[in-house]
């Protein structure tokens, strides 16, 4: 592996960082499987932190603006591995589904924050957990790869240092499409000095769920695995902030 790999950065990242990482319930981590991570999401230092915890590149969807900044996009999409979504527009969500489903086919690990941006650009309490979007579900559901977990991963905050990046409204130069860039304040910067990292238990998508992905079921099926996730993560996250 090369030392300017996803995975090396991440671990140089931390180390420079000096956070502490305390990893839980490591014998879930599925073994020979397409992988889809889901985490909750405060902090720039999410990503790295989980590829460290699996010991493996996880390519990461990001939001579309990550990819328009200049530096942020170098670090984000050269070094970390990251593809950003496409504008908030009826294509991002299949260009999402298109990405995600190769990667996942040839056996990387995908990863995906489900509550969007909101957490990142307000600044949150660590034991709280967003709603979860809807897009993970659909796309294990009818992504065409065999074996694919889903793997739950709870990030907790033990102890963290909140400063403040940059004024929101300048993010809106580069991405105008997003409503919550559109008001005053800062982007929060949230880095963690202690972190508990609890691996939460693999919902693999078995063909009975695949069948029931049609019709008027579809919306069922969606919405349990969307909970599932939801649930265990607030569950582990509860169990690590205490």
């Amino acid at each position: 592996m090369s030392v300017n790999s996803p995975l090396e950065i991440s671990r140089w990242l931390l180390a420079a960082l000096s956070t502490k990482i305390f990893r839980y319930y490591e014998d879930r981590i599925p073994q020979d499987a397409s992988v889809l991570v889901v985490s909750n999401h405060r902090s720039f230092m999410d990503a790295p932190i989980l590829m460290a915890v699996l010991s493996s590149p996880i390519r990461f969807a990001c939001h579309h603006y990550m990819g328009q900044v200049p530096i942020m996009r170098e670090i984000v999409t050269g070094q970390l591995g990251c593809f950003p979504l496409e504008e908030a527009n009826q294509q991002r969500q299949q260009s999402f589904f298109q990405q995600s489903q190769l990667l996942l086919q040839s056996k990387q690990i995908v990863g995906v924050f489900p509550e969007g941006t909101k957490p990142m650009v307000e600044f949150t309490q660590p034991n709280r957990v967003g709603e979860f979007q809807r897009g993970f579900a659909h796309l294990a559901l009818r992504a065409q790869v065999q074996d694919l977990a889903i793997l739950p991963i709870a990030i907790a905050s033990l102890e963290e240092v909140n400063t403040s990046a940059v004024p929101l409204r300048l993010l809106s130069l580069f991405d105008p499409s997003e409503p919550l860039f559109n008001q005053s304040g800062w982007h929060p910067l949230v880095t963690y000095r202690r972190v508990a990292v609890l691996i939460g238990r693999p919902y693999w998508i078995k063909l009975l769920e695949k069948e029931k992905y049609q019709g008027k079921k579809a919306k069922t099926v969606v919405t349990e695995l969307t909970n599932h996730c939801h649930s265990e993560i607030t569950n582990l996250l509860r169990e690590g902030c205490y």
